[in-house]
């Protein structure tokens, strides 16, 4: 007995089609609209404001609460040795709380992140936050103990978390991406002023005008505060104004069409689902560890510095002060130099960005080194002025390439990653300092910094290689959405389930290979191939287990391909993997009311559903308060069917149904299957019985090493003698 096809219409296989074409037609349009020209020619940044009605105002608005954030890590800086002195505190212990703030500055960016994921509140959250920053380093200047100084800069660090995740994401949005670059490296360049601000005005202050340190810090917190009220007419511009709207609209102006505005779906990802998403980009990876390195570059070095210009050179706050003031005067000059050559650069090709990137976090380390080994005070100043200059570099340039491959709802998660990597980074250097200035002192110290800044370059500039093929990757998954959205709104209908395109890794070894694959409502359909062909793999991917490296999973017409399982299931998805369904140590009964789980608490449901199970079933019935690994293997598939019967899915997914079974029990299995799918459940059925699978099914796909190889009706594959003659042979045989 075989059951009625229910294959994808022509209507349904013409909506692929069209997304396929759309995607490949639209994809160089999209990269122009995103300033990925080929071309080095880039427009005045004046010119770009004027022509697309911008505005400065955020970039120093921005600029103003980068500026107020600094005042107090560079107060602490530059004056950590009196601070130390004051309280009693040892150098290891001030490094010990910096480490502190900054695991406060990675949990931070995650809550502030989390919420704006739904709603463009990011200009808010910036002022409010800058305006704790001016009031926190006020109070720095009543700080009497090590506990009340560790709390001040927990706190310190766990408002900075607006910096981290909102600013960058912000700017992004406030500008075309012609001016991008540009306008994040002014923005860097405003905060980096503040790193000359900041040391300059505690060198005036303690040095100068001789204040203790708690008189630096209640001035530069009043500073702070009048900074901050300066950025309140900052606004939101929404997400995606300049880019991911700009790509959509290609869709809608490719069909004479206007984009219309429509509901966000009930499968959009969750928190946590993004932040995994933007983890699995090769290119994100990469740059994460780069931001690692410059948070080693950062707190720790710099603090230690503080110690190092004081012991080894006798410079007193005022002196110190100057010298940071220089540092970060001279990536001021730097930022503004190379901003159009980085604009340049990443409208030839992003990969120069990257590229770029890595040399110069190499040349900054290296720089680093030589300056601690300097026996003259003034080529120790020039050395260490060129470190500081190519680290104001580096910051923009990771940050466009990080933020140009991803949507713009997924930036300020990117950007709270950033601070995580940044925040262990930081705690990996003052580690490593802690523990090398004991044993080799301040020389030994400068040079082991050297040595995972060089690696950490290399890796950098690896992402080279990746970031165009993500770019395309973002464009392309942004491109199908929208195609998709118009199909649906104006009444079209796409396959139930549609994978397309999907590559699946574990580690290094690639087993699924560009696979498309499609299955209608109500449709029965076999998956066969030999072991290891990448079947059990698919099914995986199709229901959350693993997450492809590339490709998109849709259901229902909506993208599915990074949602959980749990919540796929809720969706109508349900797997039961071969030879694991069951839980070994529960009851079959426990199993049981474990799969209903998910009917919305409803007790009632859940019996009743067990009660259908068991007239399905007699033989579970009996076995109820058994433990379900002293089951038969015959008996551990009826209970694993029972999900199914249970659920009542849209899409049963089905790993091995026969699997080393009796015939005359999976012959009762197989009943039950078509009774499932007669109910309108749409059935996957992965078999390595070909008499099996082609005696209940009429429409079959066939994977060899990773790679689909045929789609079509089941007797057509009979006749496909290089496909089934190994593993197949002796079933297609007994089949026909």
């Amino acid at each position: 007995m075989t059951v009625a096809p229910h294959t994808a219409t022509p209507e349904e296989l013409a909506a692929l089609t069209d997304i396929d074409q759309t995607r490949e037609s639209l994809r160089d349009e999209a990269r122009l609209k995103l300033g990925v020209t080929g071309d080095d020619h880039t427009e005045s940044f004046r010119s770009l404001v004027k022509r697309h009605d911008l505005s400065y105002y955020p970039i120093v608005a921005l600029g103003l609460l980068l500026i107020t954030d600094t005042f107090q890590s560079y107060g602490f800086t530059v004056l950590a040795p009196e601070i130390g002195r004051a309280l009693g505190i040892s150098i290891g212990l001030i490094i010990a709380v910096r480490s502190l703030q900054g695991l406060a500055i990675a949990v931070a960016p995650l809550p502030v992140a989390a919420l704006t994921q739904n709603k463009a509140r990011r200009a808010v959250l910036c002022v409010v936050t800058g305006l704790v920053w001016g009031v926190i380093t006020l109070f720095t200047g009543f700080v009497t103990s090590l506990l009340g100084l560790t709390g001040i800069l927990v706190l310190d660090g766990l408002t900075s978390g607006s910096v981290a995740a909102l600013h960058a994401p912000l700017l992004v949005d406030s500008y075309h991406p012609a001016a991008r670059v540009r306008a994040i490296s002014l923005y860097t360049a405003l905060g980096t002023f503040g790193n000359v601000l900041a040391p300059g005005l505690v060198g005036a202050l303690a040095g100068w005008l001789g204040f203790t340190w708690r008189g630096v810090f209640l001035c530069m917190g009043v500073t702070a505060i009048v900074l901050a009220l300066l950025s309140i007419w900052l606004r939101d511009p929404g997400f995606g104004k300049w880019d991911t709207e700009q790509i959509r609209e290609t869709v809608h102006e490719a069909h004479g069409e206007a984009g219309d505005e429509l509901a966000q779906e009930d499968v959009a990802l969750g928190f946590w689902e993004i932040c995994r998403r933007v983890l699995l980009i090769p290119t994100n990876r990469r740059v994460f560890f780069g931001f690692g390195v410059i948070g080693i570059l950062v707190i720790p070095l710099n603090t230690f510095i503080s110690f190092f210009l004081d012991q080894r050179w006798n410079l007193g706050p005022g002196a110190r002060g100057g010298f940071f003031a220089f540092y970060s005067a001279v990536g001021v000059v730097a930022l503004v130099l190379y901003g159009g050559r980085g604009e340049k650069q990443f409208r030839e090709s992003p990969s120069r960005v990257l590229r770029a990137s890595g040399y110069l976090i190499a040349a900054a380390v290296v720089f680093i080194a030589l300056g601690g080994m300097m026996p003259a005070f003034w080529p120790m100043i020039a050395f260490f002025g060129l470190s500081g200059a190519s680290i104001a570099i580096v910051t923009p340039l990771l940050t466009i390439a990080l933020l140009s491959i991803i949507p713009a709802r997924m930036r300020p998660h990117a950007q709270a990653l950033v601070g995580i990597f940044s925040a262990v980074g930081s705690l990996a250097g003052a580690l490593l300092i802690s523990n090398v200035i004991d044993q080799y002192g301040t020389f030994g110290t400068m040079i082991a910094i050297a040595i995972p800044g060089v690696i950490g370059a290399l890796i950098i500039a690896s992402g080279g290689k990746f970031i165009d093929r993500d770019l395309d990757r973002m464009i392309d998954d942004v491109l199908e959405e929208e195609e998709i959205r118009r199909i649906t709104s104006s009444g079209g209908r796409l396959p139930m389930l549609a994978s397309r395109g999907i590559d699946f890794s574990y580690g290094q070894l690639q087993v699924l290979f560009d696979v498309d694959f499609t299955v209608d409502d109500g449709e029965m359909v076999a998956l066969l191939g030999v072991n290891g062909a990448g079947k059990s793999t698919l099914l995986k991917v199709i229901s959350g287990i693993g997450l492809p490296t590339k490709g998109s999973v849709r259901f229902r017409g909506q993208d599915i391909t990074y949602l959980d399982a749990e919540r796929r299931l809720r969706l109508g998805i349900t797997q039961i993997p071969g030879g694991r369904a069951v839980f070994g140590p529960m009851t079959v009964i426990e199993n049981l009311r474990s799969y209903g789980y998910t009917m919305a608490g409803d007790k009632g449901s859940v019996d009743r559903a067990i009660d259908t199970t068991f007239e399905a079933f007699p033989r579970l019935f009996e076995r109820r308060n058994s433990l379900a690994a002293t089951l038969s293997g015959g008996e551990q598939q009826m209970l694993g069917l029972s999900k199914a019967l249970m659920l009542r899915p849209r899409l049963l997914l089905i790993d091995e149904l026969s699997l080393g079974l009796a015939p005359v029990i999976v012959g009762q299995l197989l009943d039950m299957v078509r009774r499932i799918n007669a109910d309108g459940t749409a059935v996957v059925l992965v078999e390595q019985s070909v008499n099996i699978a082609l005696n209940l099914v009429e429409h079959a796909y066939f994977m060899e090493k990773g790679e689909m190889r045929f789609d079509g009706r089941a007797d057509e594959l009979l006749a496909r003698d290089d496909l089934l003659r190994a593993v197949f042979l002796h079933g297609a045989e007994a089949a026909s």
